[in-house]
């Protein structure tokens, strides 16, 4: 199954396309950059660039990719929540202006110090059923550069809008009453991805209750990867996982801020072949209905 799975890994966008949805596999979610130099220039793939600002990429990037607007993936909600996946509609036409289509290989690199953003919008094409046929790419630009491998300079648009026919996944977004609900369900783990001092409730943020969610176990996203911004192996990985009491089988369902670093958390999470979901609103909407309680053991 395995060596199937590999194989898979290698095929042309096109045959990702048969069926509709679904999600990727510990083979497919991250890419190598010798995987990615070796497929440059395959056809239908696309390659996305996630980063601070077009000059960023301008002065450096991998070959044949363009930049993505990270405001594309995601948008402000009615209620005033920042980063909230949006429409099917617009995702649409949103992703297909960068060349994203149905028969597409999707893969996905940060320039610097955004490898959360990067999850974000994995976790976004996997929302729209692209998971299957999108990547991460394992390092980034930083590991792409370390390697002395080949560098682009200068503007770059898309050579064709795709076309794109989103097919939307229920198992991936978790709202509010799910979480309310799931709290304290067996087999359900919710999970918080931010720095363990946030967690604690020693450290606050500005308009959002410091402390947790009751029963959350705590896994930093920042400690998913390597000194050298790769992701760690997979032992070490499980270990960071099970070290939280986070079980085999266990759904888990991550949360942060704003919905950021738990994308983060949440692509790890489906790799490592969990049966995941992120919690969009997240701090932002839980500290807004005051009925909702948050642990702090810091607070006196």
């Amino acid at each position: 199954m395995r060596v199937i799975l590999a194989i898979a890994a290698l095929l042309p966008a096109a045959a990702f396309a048969a069926d509709c949805g679904g999600h990727g596999t510990r083979e497919t979610t991250f890419v190598t950059t010798q995987w990615l130099a070796d497929h440059l220039k395959d056809k239908n793939l696309v390659v996305l660039a996630i980063g601070a600002d077009q000059k960023q990429f301008e002065e450096a990037h991998i070959p044949g990719s363009v930049f993505f607007e990270y405001r594309d993936s995601h948008e402000k909600s009615a209620a005033g929540l920042s980063t909230e996946l949006p429409p099917m509609d617009v995702l649409a036409k949103n992703f297909s202006k960068y060349g994203v289509g149905n028969d597409s290989r999707v893969i996905l690199y940060w320039l610097k110090d955004w490898w959360s953003p990067t999850g974000r919008v994995y976790l976004t094409l996997d929302a729209m059923g692209l998971g299957p046929q999108t990547s991460v790419l394992n390092g980034g630009m930083p590991a792409w550069q370390t390697e002395k491998r080949a560098l682009a300079t200068g503007a770059v648009s898309a050579s064709a809008p795709g076309k794109l026919t989103p097919c939307a996944q229920n198992d991936v977004i978790a709202r509010l009453d799910y979480v309310k609900s799931s709290l304290n369900s067996p087999g359900v783990r919710i999970v918080d991805a931010r720095d363990p001092k946030v967690y604690s409730g020693e450290n606050e943020r500005a308009g959002i209750s410091a402390g947790h969610l009751e029963g959350a176990a705590n896994v930093y996203y920042n400690d998913l990867l390597d000194d050298a911004g790769k992701l760690k192996p997979e032992t070490d990985l499980r270990k960071l996982f099970t070290d939280a009491g986070i079980k085999p089988g266990d759904r888990l369902v991550t949360y942060c801020f704003i919905g950021q670093q738990a994308s983060a958390l949440y692509t790890v999470a489906r790799y490592l072949g969990y049966d995941a979901r992120m919690y969009d609103g997240s701090m932002d909407e839980w500290t807004k209905h005051p009925e909702l309680s948050v642990v702090n053991p810091h607070k006196k």
